[in-house]
């Protein structure tokens, strides 16, 4: 009879709770299934973009291939509007500015490149733009906007092929010091995957006119080191004709 009692008493402290806090318990239920709910969607949808944006990608690859300029450039056009965030929008413009420098219509390329470095491109993709925006800036002889794009940006894994670029531009504006320096670096600088030619950068250097003596060095030569015009003297020589002088 007692347990019949404690059994009944505690079905009345579940009916007082539930009345109090049953609709807590099924709302948080609600929110906790809309929740997932709406999560899985979330990642359904960027997987579903993600794909979309992929195929166009495999789409611009072909027509860069066939050098279809104006099929290219319509894919890169639907990937900026469709698919801003993407990597695959920052891959396309990089990619029809190549095809762009193939077809002799360099500032289409560098247009294409400026935009990859204002827009939210990761660093590296960035990098990779600056690299190239930078070479098409020479062909166009303008090493001084190349040397405003570069200077400052010679650090981590590009830190090298920036070097070698600002040795480039350098030399255009005829500074063959900085050049030389730039070059050196370029040739120590190798961490990371984007490494030089080291041996066509050494033959940069080797082109590069060498130092000239400047006057206040050559203050601090002894005379009897100095270069003369005159025609050095052969000792055997000498000695023989003061033998026969002296027969």
């Amino acid at each position: 009879m007692d347990d019949l009692q404690h059994e009944k008493e505690q079905i009345e402290q579940m009916r007082a709770w539930w009345s109090e806090y049953g609709n807590y318990v099924i709302g948080g239920i609600v929110l906790g299934g809309l929740g997932l709910f709406g999560w899985n969607t979330i990642q359904t949808q960027k997987i579903e973009q993600q794909s979309a944006a992929s195929a166009l990608y495999t789409d611009l690859t072909d027509t860069i291939v066939a050098e279809d300029v104006a099929a290219s450039a319509a894919i890169v056009e639907q990937l900026q509007n469709e698919h801003a965030e993407s990597p695959y929008a920052t891959q396309a413009r990089i990619a029809i500015a190549r095809l762009y420098m193939d077809q002799n219509r360099d500032e289409d390329a560098a247009n294409a490149l400026r935009a990859v470095l204002d827009g939210n491109a990761g660093e590296e993709f960035k990098y990779v733009a600056r690299l190239r925006l930078a070479k098409i800036l020479l062909y166009q002889d303008k090493p001084d906007a190349a040397l405003a794009l570069l200077e400052g940006y010679e650090e981590g894994a590009f830190a090298a092929r920036i070097a070698e670029a600002l040795g480039d531009a350098y030399v255009a504006l005829d500074r063959v010091e900085d050049a030389r320096a730039a070059y050196q670096r370029a040739m120590a600088e190798q961490a990371g995957a984007a490494t030089v030619d080291q041996g066509f950068v050494g033959l940069k250097l080797l082109d590069l006119p060498l130092p000239e003596v400047s006057a206040s060095v050559e203050a601090d030569i002894p005379d009897d080191q100095l270069p003369t015009n005159e025609a050095p003297v052969d000792d055997d020589t000498d000695a023989a004709a003061g033998a026969e002088e002296g027969e």
